[in-house]
Formats: structure tokens, C-alpha cells, sequence
């Protein structure tokens, strides 16, 4: 009997999107994606993907603390809130907020 060497697409591997930073709100206590914004990608850092993820409720103290943030692959804050994966593909140097009451974001200006 001839083997199937066919793989099915659901168990081929994923291509990463690469590593974001995310606030501990959104990583350990649950809440959604507030703000996010992409930094020009390191080429020190090897997958950073750029985007940083944040609730939005978060004091500039506690964002300055790199202890209240943690390194996650884009696909596991897709997870968290699914409502951001149609906005990974903006370049560089985006901002968006959400819109209040709302799934969706806004370009901030």
C-alpha cells in the first residue's frame, strides 16, 4: 500500500509573524488591546515584529517599568483579542487606539 505524504493544511507549520511587547493588563489580567503602535523593527532584536500591545489605561510609570511588559509571539495576542489581526499589516510607525465601545481601532495622527 502506497503511503499518503500529503499534509493537511491545518497541521503545516505556521509561519511566525514575529515577537511584540505586551503590557501585563493585556498578557496576565485579561484586558483587551486599548493602544498599539508599530516601532521601526530592530535589527538587534531577531523577530521583532515592532508592534507594541498596551490596555491603554496604563500610567507612563508603569510603562516604563520593563518588568510590567513580556515578549509574546503576534499570533498569541491574536489570541487574546483577535479584533487586532486586521491591523498587523500597517507599516512602521503606526499608532491606533480602539474606538470606544467598539472592536475597532483608529489611526492616531
Amino acid at each position: 500500500m502506497k503511503k499518503n505524504n500529503m499534509i493537511h493544511k491545518e497541521e503545516q507549520e505556521k509561519e511566525s509573524m514575529g515577537f511584540c511587547l505586551v503590557s501585563n493588563l493585556i498578557g496576565f489580567e485579561g484586558k483587551k488591546v486599548g493602544y498599539m503602535y508599530r516601532e521601526e523593527i530592530s535589527e538587534d532584536a531577531e523577530n521583532d515584529s515592532g508592534w507594541r500591545f498596551l490596555a491603554g489605561t496604563e500610567s507612563q510609570e508603569y510603562v516604563d517599568d520593563e518588568k510590567n511588559s513580556k515578549v509574546f509571539e503576534v499570533e498569541t495576542i491574536i489570541d487574546f483579542d483577535p479584533t487586532v489581526k486586521k491591523y498587523l499589516h500597517l507599516p512602521e510607525g503606526t499608532e491606533l487606539e480602539r474606538v470606544e465601545g467598539s472592536d475597532d481601532f483608529k489611526i492616531i495622527e
